[in-house]
């Protein structure tokens, strides 16, 4: 890798959302390519202006609304004195309809109760179905769970999860409902949906790559989730582990992105300043790389590794390029006056 590959490495390949909810099949066209940390805008409003006119062929390619679903649910609705089932556990007809009620795009009526924000009727089917039902994944494999995510409802999070919802179901681009959550801020979601979860299940959960290689704490550090970051590592996060693509911990995202916020965060809870990418490449590369004198004064404040070379012999000196912010980062032990490095010495004569 050259000097400029190094001040140049571009941030992961198509950093920009995906929020799990193909927005093309409602209708809607695809936004403009967004960078990361950018406001993606609510999802509700994303869902407002289509879900009404949403054909879903297996109710005969009618629309379907908020009233029609509950005409579909209402005869469903929990007694609240149930008859007693001892000899006769089987569900009635029409939940077995409700059960077995798939459309076109692979969304069962829980999907769509969802789509729709009825609060009541998600609560009702949430009661009725057995949780095998609660992760049926639709055509673009979103559970119930990754909807109620999307659309940052945590009291349905809350009742999927409790009612056993799993939290390891990928959609079609990898994302578990969590990475969901810490893509688009949604940290009462993430909450409700890790508030019972001992720390040793969540783990392997905080460890999924979605199939850009990314893990939620990745996506949290990529979108400048500033409070997602801090939630995660209080979750027991693994601070340095490397996404899958080119080996970069959430530090080396945090310093591609400036995000000085990020980086104290992850420094202060313990993850590793020399920390490398496939490549050889230590935070302290990528900040010298970018010329960022203040990154790097941090990242040498915490003890980073200013000899540490790169798969083409480089070390973070060899990319500073002249720029005296760094260089003065940066002592030269045999050039000397009065025990000061010269290059600190001019520094501090210029300024």
């Amino acid at each position: 890798m050259s000097s400029d590959d190094c001040a140049k490495d571009e941030l992961l390949e198509d950093t920009r959302s995906d929020s799990g909810v193909d927005l093309h099949r409602f209708g809607v066209k695809s936004e403009e390519h967004r960078e990361p940390g950018s406001d993606f805008g609510g999802p509700r409003e994303k869902f407002s202006s289509v879900v009404e006119d949403r054909l879903d062929s297996a109710y005969g390619s009618s629309s379907i609304t908020a009233d029609s679903l509950t005409g579909l649910v209402e005869t469903c609705v929990l007694s609240s004195e149930p008859e007693p089932q001892a000899h006769s556990p089987e569900l009635s007809e029409h939940e077995e309809n409700l059960l077995s009620t798939i459309t076109e795009e692979g969304d069962t009526v829980l999907h769509l109760a969802i789509i729709h924000e009825d609060y009541f009727i998600t609560q009702q089917l949430i009661e009725i179905f057995p949780k095998e039902v609660l992760d049926i994944q639709n055509n673009l494999y979103q559970t119930p769970l990754h909807l109620a995510t999307y659309l940052n409802l945590p009291d349905v999070v809350k009742s999927l999860v409790q009612k056993g919802a799993s939290l390891e179901l990928q959609d079609q681009h990898g994302n578990t409902a969590l990475h969901v959550a810490c893509q688009h801020g949604q940290i009462e979601c993430a909450t409700e949906m890790t508030r019972e979860v001992s720390i040793s299940k969540l783990a392997p959960v905080l460890e999924i790559q979605n199939w850009r290689g990314l893990t939620c704490l990745h996506l949290a550090a990529l979108n400048r989730q500033h409070h997602l970051v801090t939630f995660l590592m209080k979750k027991g996060a693994d601070l340095n582990i490397q996404e899958g693509t080119s080996g970069k911990t959430a530090l080396h995202l945090a310093v591609e992105l400036h995000d000085m916020i990020s980086v104290k965060l992850l420094l202060n809870q313990g993850a590793s300043v020399d920390a490398s990418m496939f490549n050889g490449c230590t935070p302290l590369h990528l900040a010298v790389g970018r010329q960022d004198a203040a990154i790097a004064n941090l990242l040498c404040q915490a003890g980073a590794d200013t000899m540490l070379r790169n798969m083409e012999d480089e070390t973070a000196l060899d990319l500073a390029d002249g720029n005296d912010d760094i260089l003065a980062l940066f002592p030269f032990d045999d050039i000397q006056i009065s025990g000061r490095s010269v290059v600190g010495v001019k520094f501090l004569a210029e300024s």
